[in-house]
């Protein structure tokens, strides 16, 4: 073989390896760096839009939620007894 062909197989395998170690680091970022801002209505759950909510959680495990949607509120609520209430209100406006 000649110089030039062994220089350009080392260089290569050297860009092959920049290239595989960049796009790891570059995957794992995007990963842990997916929350939305805090301004927006909504998260990022698989791909998909998911209305976010405010949720209370209670020390003996009851929660509520309100998810507020154009002029819609959806209140979810669970009892520490697991009993799971969903209501909805709209006001026209």
């Amino acid at each position: 073989m000649t110089k030039f062909a062994i220089r350009a197989l080392i260089i290569g395998a050297i860009a092959l390896g920049a290239t595989a170690a960049y796009a790891a680091t570059g995957q794992t970022q995007d990963q842990q760096g997916r929350q939305t801002p805090k301004g927006w209505s909504y998260e990022l759950q698989n791909g998909q839009r998911v209305p976010k909510g405010n949720r209370v959680t209670n020390p003996d495990g009851s929660w509520r939620e309100e998810v507020k949607q154009g002029n819609c509120v959806t209140i979810k609520e669970k009892s520490a007894a697991g009993e799971y209430k969903e209501t909805r209100q709209c006001n026209p406006s």
